[in-house]
């Protein structure tokens, strides 16, 4: 184990984020942090967004999700999931066991079994259209400083605003200690990124060279939640075919997985972006650029 950054992160001998509450509450002091991001560089908001929200990157990052093989070589989909009994959020693998697909916590016993001898093959962009995961929630107005989730569950195909990116932007716009569902998807994340390791947070943030992303990224490339050679990876993503876009809209676990198990990962780590965004991509020598004007 080792310390990395300005923050400290704790972090594994390979570089991966440890899950534990010590790195949540790293995260959180990062995502309030205004001295050293502010104004225009913590992205677009309504006013109030950021008094006590995270900056826009987090919104895209709780919406990725993640691919890995297992032992016995199927697929698992990772992803942050939400509990409708208590209106939390959690970390969640999905697999296929003979007919019948699972979706169980990261963190439970079943979930640490399952990841065992896994292996990284990629991750897939989160969605801003179609459903939310917190679905039938109905959010009062001061919850999320007037953003309702409700709002943004669309049906699959819709061109509305919606999806799982447009759902935490509004669950992180309070990741105040005090805020019950903002905190669990600080921790939901951190159990995320732990077991998909350090290139998951730099390569969904260079999804968007706007909204303050590459601004962004710097600063967590300094905090120390991701290190510089992560976020300079020098690949490139692939498109998400129209029909399996229209299958992650619906925000199912089980779906997805079904869906993403006929995309091609070979030659990992694989990045999957829907094209209507996709020329947006951060190029290696723009975060190069990027990085080098935080001194």
């Amino acid at each position: 184990m080792a310390d990395r950054g300005t923050y400290k992160f704790e972090v594994t001998d390979s570089g991966d984020l440890i899950d534990r509450a010590a790195n949540v509450d790293r995260l959180r002091r990062l995502w309030l942090d205004r001295h050293n991001i502010s104004g225009d560089d913590i992205g677009p908001g309504d006013p109030g967004d950021f008094d006590n929200g995270a900056w826009h990157v987090a919104c895209h990052l709780a919406g990725g999700c993640g691919v890995k093989k297992l032992a016995d070589e199927s697929l698992a989909w990772l992803q942050i999931s939400h509990d409708a009994r208590v209106d939390r959020y959690f970390a969640s693998v999905t697999v296929l066991e003979g007919r019948n697909n699972r979706t169980v916590p990261l963190s439970s016993a079943e979930g640490i079994t399952l990841l065992s001898n896994s292996t990284l093959l990629g991750f897939v962009e989160g969605t801003s259209l179609g459903r939310v995961s917190a679905r039938f929630t109905t959010d009062s107005p001061e919850l999320f400083n007037l953003w309702r989730r409700q709002e943004f569950d669309q049906p699959s195909g819709s061109v509305e605003d919606g999806g799982r990116v447009w759902e935490h932007w509004c669950t992180l716009r309070d990741i105040r200690p005090t805020h019950a569902i903002g905190t669990s998807v600080l921790t939901a994340f951190v159990s995320l990124v732990a077991a998909l390791g350090d290139h998951f947070i730099p390569t969904v943030a260079r999804g968007r060279r706007e909204y303050g992303h590459p601004v962004q990224l710097r600063e967590m490339v300094a905090a120390g939640l991701v290190a510089r050679k992560s976020a300079l990876w020098p690949g490139t993503p692939t498109a998400i075919p129209a029909h399996v876009e229209r299958v992650l809209e619906d925000a199912d676990p089980e779906t997805c997985l079904q869906a993403i198990s006929t995309l091609d990962w070979t030659k990992p780590p694989r990045y999957y972006m829907f094209e209507r965004k996709i020329k947006g991509w951060s190029k290696h020598a723009e975060v190069e650029k990027d990085l080098a004007k935080g001194g």
